[in-house]
């Protein structure tokens, strides 16, 4: 098939945009507005930028009546966010925090889901999720699109700190993505988990390629 978005119809029964770019780490993202409220919503659109220093980022588009998310006002009003790892056995949670409620409502009160302080930064971070990032917001890029949901924020943050539960770290010191279980997004309805692995090493001897492909920025100066 072949289709031109917003020129060609697909012609399918559901729009398979999202459905090609598979599988997508959740942002799940705490964060407080200026009076201190706290909010929790899951963003199928989130990376890491790059290593050194360690950047992230998630794209929000409008909610359906066309106004920007909860999540990018508060990150830019307070200038700071927190990623919290979803996981397979939060995955009921996630979704209960991905509800379109009035700005102000608890999500983590209404997902029943304990908060965790961090040490950095002033949102909370969820209790149960396996590892946590406190960002410090760095700017929005606006990317306009057809209303009312479209237009995306595309939020940014540095990483200053770092929590990794002791539990999912294995006797060689990495974390064990299988223990883990993160959650992933498909398309339509589906989301997935890692319930296994490989590995492949670059060919070739180049010692800071392959601290670039770890992302250590300690082997990379040493390289």
């Amino acid at each position: 098939m072949y289709y031109e978005p917003g020129v060609i119809p697909h012609g399918l029964p559901h729009d398979p945009f999202k459905s090609c770019v598979i599988p997508r780490p959740i942002g799940w993202i705490s964060t407080v507005d200026a009076q201190g409220r706290h909010n929790l919503a899951p963003f199928s659109q989130f990376q890491n930028v790059t290593f050194n220093p360690p950047i992230v980022m998630f794209s929000a588009n409008q909610d359906t009546g066309g106004a920007r998310k909860d999540s990018v006002r508060n990150a830019e009003e307070t200038g700071e966010f927190v990623w919290n790892m979803a996981t397979y056995a939060l995955r009921e949670a996630v979704n209960i925090t991905a509800e379109e409620l009035p700005h102000g409502v608890d999500e983590f009160e209404r997902a029943g889901l304990a908060k965790l302080p961090s040490r950095r930064v002033k949102p909370a971070r969820v209790a149960g999720s396996p590892i946590h990032f406190e960002c410090v917001y760095l700017n929005t890029l606006r990317f306009p699109g057809v209303p009312p949901m479209g237009t995306a924020d595309v939020v940014f943050g540095r990483v200053v700190a770092v929590h990794i539960d002791d539990a999912v770290i294995d006797a060689n010191g990495l974390v064990d993505v299988l223990k883990i279980q993160p959650l992933a997004r498909m398309g339509y309805y589906d989301y997935t988990f890692v319930d296994n692995k490989f590995s492949m090493v670059i060919p070739g001897n180049s010692r800071a390629l392959l601290a670039g492909l770890e992302g250590s920025p300690e082997k990379a100066r040493k390289a």
